[in-house]
């Protein structure tokens, strides 16, 4: 039995959007709620978020064999740490704060068994081989990754064109926040330049073999970063999602004459 096909890489080589959804509660539960709404992709937040190994691969059982394919943001790129998460199940990675091709390529590295890479080859002990029912795990795994960049600071953007020609590298998805702050302006993401360059970064990286990913919780802008050429497209955060809506029912019931506390 061979690696499960990696259903989010597909659809993103051929071209289709896909519409994501950030879980950051760090709980399978919470994730299962979530995955009723059947969003192509869910992510796995290890970077803003207090997940940590176990819950990281109790939510990958939870999404396997949903509508949802999962993906999981650690907060760095270390061998180590995405070893232990291809090992849990998981198949789509995204990595923050890539700034050079350097980095990019050191990345398909450690997400490839050799000799294309250097990931471990113990995968008897791992949920990813099904502790080794999936007898042609390790010769078909490398062919299912789908790695994610991030680049979100001038530095990564100044070298896109040199990230863009990293094989193995499936996406390249923009850091609005972190990117509106390297450049001065503090999270205004609106600000004219910050537009600007988003929209530089999208088309250029929608024009290449590479799929354009960015995060926005605004209807508006996440069609406009569509129209730029996003295809990876994140909109909502469950975290804001709930605390949206309790605070707006609390609202609705204080306008009415319920505690001012």
């Amino acid at each position: 039995m061979s690696a499960p096909t990696n259903a989010l890489k597909a659809a993103l080589k051929r071209g289709e959007t896909q519409i994501g959804c950030w879980a950051s509660f760090a709980d399978p539960y919470a994730t299962e709620v979530l995955s009723t709404a059947e969003f192509d992709w869910i992510l796995i937040d290890a970077e803003h978020s207090p997940n940590d190994l176990r819950t990281i691969m109790h939510q990958l059982q939870i999404l396997e064999g949903k509508r949802s394919d999962a993906v999981v943001r650690l907060p760095m790129g270390e061998d180590w740490l995405i070893k232990q998460v291809l090992d849990a199940g998981a198949q789509s990675l995204l990595i923050p704060m890539v700034e050079t091709a350097e980095q990019a390529r050191d990345l398909v590295r450690a997400t490839r068994y050799p000799p294309e890479g250097i990931r471990g080859s113990g995968a008897a002990l791992a949920r990813s081989s099904m502790f080794a029912s999936r007898k042609d795990y390790i010769e078909t795994a490398n062919a299912e990754i789908c790695l994610i960049i991030q680049v979100e600071t001038r530095a990564a953007l100044a070298a896109l064109d040199d990230i863009l020609a990293v094989d193995g590298v499936d996406a390249v998805f923009i850091g609005p926040s972190d990117l509106s702050v390297d450049m001065g302006y503090q999270g205004d993401m609106t600000h004219p330049e910050v537009r600007a360059a988003i929209k530089d970064a999208l088309t250029r990286i929608a024009a290449s073999d590479k799929a354009a990913g960015i995060i926005s919780i605004d209807d508006d802008e996440a069609q406009e970063y569509a129209d730029w050429g996003a295809c990876l497209l994140a909109v909502g955060i469950d975290v804001l999602m709930l605390a949206t809506t309790a605070r707006a029912a609390m609202q609705r019931w204080r306008s009415r004459g319920g505690s001012d506390r």
